[in-house]
This record gives structure tokens, sequence and C-alpha cells, in this order.
């Protein structure tokens, strides 16, 4: 079996070469990370949160860079199991992003809202895949209390993440 991937929104982003602060070696990396998923099973929510969050920021005719051929491909292979699993997800309450597989862990409390449904489908999935991270600095600030959670973040571009 293929190994399994939840990829945040902003992966697709730098790849498309929409980040200010994204060098050629950041952006490389996502290209790589999203070629590399569709040999893999990317995990989602069956409530569709995370392809809105896609096509908000990428464009599902996957023109006109990597980020938006990647949506375009994931979106033809949503049936396909071998490609990419649908998994359920039980939201709290109405459109704030809490989640009843999100850990109820204080150190998380101040995680970003629109990023849960991603540790979310993680967890639930049963699998605990890793996330894959481009830009954002909040994985990297809440990485500890994730990691022991069960959460595997990969940072494609630490240079991002003011690494010290």
């Amino acid at each position: 079996m293929s190994s399994w991937v939840v990829i945040d929104t902003n992966v697709g982003i730098v790849a498309n070469r929409r980040h200010e602060s994204a060098n050629v070696d950041c952006i490389l990396a996502c290209i790589k990370a999203l070629s590399k998923a569709r040999q893999q099973v990317v995990v989602v929510d069956d409530a569709f949160r995370i392809f809105a969050e896609y096509r908000r920021y990428l464009s599902p005719s996957g023109q006109p860079g990597p980020g938006d051929a990647f949506f375009k491909w994931l979106w033809d292979n949503q049936g396909n199991r071998r490609r990419c699993q649908q998994i359920n997800i039980t939201a709290l309450s109405f459109g704030d992003g809490d989640f009843l597989e999100f850990p109820h862990d204080p150190d998380l409390a101040g995680f970003d809202r629109s990023d849960r449904k991603f540790v979310a489908v993680a967890i639930a999935s049963g699998t605990f895949p890793p996330i894959l991270n481009a830009s954002d600095k909040d994985w990297w600030e809440y990485r500890e209390a994730l990691g022991r959670n069960g959460i595997t973040v990969e940072f494609l571009c630490p240079e991002l993440m003011n690494m010290e």
C-alpha cells in the first residue's frame, strides 16, 4: 500500500510561486512533494472542507502552476481510494474549526483553527500520516505539542520557520 499524506494548502500556494518569502529551493521542495504525493494516498475530509480551502487558493483547471495541477489531479482522483481517502471528522460547532478528533491538549489551545481540519483527518484516518507544511509558522510553533499527540509535520521550507 502507498503511504498516506496530508497536505496543507500552503504547499500548493508556494509551488505556484505565490508566497513572497519562498526562495527557489522552497518552491522546488513543494513541487517535488506534490509530485511525490501523486504516488501516495492524499487524506482529506469527507465534508470537503479541505477541498474548499484548496479551491480558494488553487485553480481546479490545473493551470497555471504546479499547485493548481496537483489540485486538479486530486479532484479528478477523489474517488480513487488508492490515491485519495476521504475521512469523516466531526465538527463540534458550525464553522469555528473545532473537531472532536482534534487533540484536547491545553498546549494546542492556540493552534490555528483553520488548520485543525488537517490534524483531525490525520488522527481520524488511524494511520497518522505526516502533514506537509511549507510556510505556516503555526505548525512550527506547535510542533512539540502536535508530536506528543501523534502528529508528524514535515517542514518543506524550514528557512521560512525562522528556526534558531
